[in-house]
C-alpha cells in the first residue's frame, strides 16, 4: 500500500469519528441523524446532475447499499441514545474487519500478507479490548453495536465489488447518500414535521458538518478500495476509534481508561502493520 493510500484512508478516519461525535452529541440522536444525512443528500444531489452516473453493472450493488445505509444510520442513532461512542464505537468498528476479511478471503479470493493479517488482528483485539469494561446501559447498547457491526461488513463488502465496476468512485459514493438521505429524511418530516424542522433550524451547521463529513470519510474510503485489498482498507479505517476516542474524551467528556488508552495503542500498533503489509 503506498504512502497516499494509507494517508487517504486516515483522513478518512478522522471524518469519520469526527460525524459520528456530533451523532452523539446531538439531543436526539435519531433526528440528528436524519438531519446529517439529509445534507449529505443535498451535497450529494447538487454534484450528481454535472457528473456521469456509474456504470450500469454497477447499480445492483448500489441499491443494496442503500438498504443497508439506512439501516445502519437508523442503528447508529439507536445506539448512541443508550451507550457510550468510547465503547460502543469500537464494537460496530472493530468486529467489522474480521468479518470482511474473512469473506474477502474465504469468497472474494483477495490474498492478504502475513503482516496485513497480524494487523487485522492486533486492530481487532485492540478495538474490542475497548468494551472489556462495562457501563449502565451497555448491555443493549452492545448488541445493537454488533448487529450494526454486522451491517457495516455487509455493506462494504458490497461497495467494495460496486465501487470497481462503476469506473467512477466519487460518484457511485454520492449517489449512495443521494439515495439514503431521502428515506430517512422523508420519515423524519412524515411523523416529526415540525419538530424537525425546528430542530434543524437550531443546529444545522452540525448537520453541514456531519453531512460533509460523512461523505467524505465513505468516498475516501471506497477510493482507497479501488487502490488496496478491501480488507486492509476496512481495517484500516477501523484506527477512526483512535480519534473516537479522543473525541469523546475531550469534547463529549466521557470516562476515558487506563484500558481504552492501552486498546488505543494497540490500533496503533495494527495500522502500522497493514501500512508495512
Amino acid at each position: 500500500m503506498s504512502f497516499d493510500v494509507f494517508a487517504i484512508i486516515m483522513l478518512g478516519a478522522v471524518l469519520h469519528a469526527s460525524w459520528n461525535a456530533v451523532v452523539k452529541g446531538g439531543s436526539d440522536k435519531l433526528l440528528t441523524t436524519c438531519m446529517i444525512t439529509a445534507f449529505a443528500s443535498l451535497l450529494a444531489l447538487a454534484v450528481v446532475p454535472f457528473l456521469h452516473g456509474p456504470a450500469p453493472a454497477s447499480w445492483p450493488y448500489l441499491g443494496a447499499s442503500v438498504v443497508l445505509q439506512v439501516l445502519y444510520f437508523v442503528l447508529v442513532a439507536s445506539t448512541y441514545r443508550i451507550a457510550d461512542m468510547s465503547q460502543t464505537y469500537p464494537i460496530m468498528r472493530g468486529t467489522a474487519p474480521l468479518l470482511v476479511a474473512l469473506v474477502s478471503v474465504l469468497v472474494l479470493l483477495e490474498p492478504l500478507s502475513t503482516l496485513a493479517w497480524l494487523g487485522i488482528a492486533v486492530i481487532s483485539l485492540g478495538i474490542l479490548s475497548m468494551a472489556a469494561v462495562p457501563s449502565v446501559g451497555q448491555n443493549r447498547g452492545m448488541v445493537l453495536a454488533l448487529i450494526n457491526a454486522c451491517v457495516i461488513a455487509a455493506y462494504t463488502l458490497i461497495d467494495g465489488l460496486g465501487v470497481r465496476k462503476s469506473g467512477a468512485p466519487a460518484v457511485y459514493t454520492l449517489w449512495i447518500f443521494l439515495l439514503t438521505g431521502i428515506p430517512l429524511a422523508a420519515w423524519a418530516l412524515a411523523t416529526r414535521r415540525a419538530v424537525f424542522r425546528e430542530y434543524v433550524t437550531r443546529n444545522w451547521r452540525l448537520g453541514v458538518v456531519g453531512g460533509v463529513g460523512t461523505v467524505a470519510s465513505y468516498g475516501l474510503a471506497l477510493w482507497a478500495m479501488t487502490h488496496a485489498p478491501i480488507a486492509t482498507v476496512s481495517a484500516l479505517r477501523e484506527t477512526s476509534i483512535l480519534f473516537g476516542v479522543l473525541i469523546s474524551a475531550w469534547v463529549l467528556k466521557e470516562h476515558l481508561t487506563r484500558v481504552r488508552i492501552v486498546a488505543a495503542c494497540l490500533i496503533a500498533a495494527g495500522a502500522i502493520l497493514l501500512r508495512l503489509g
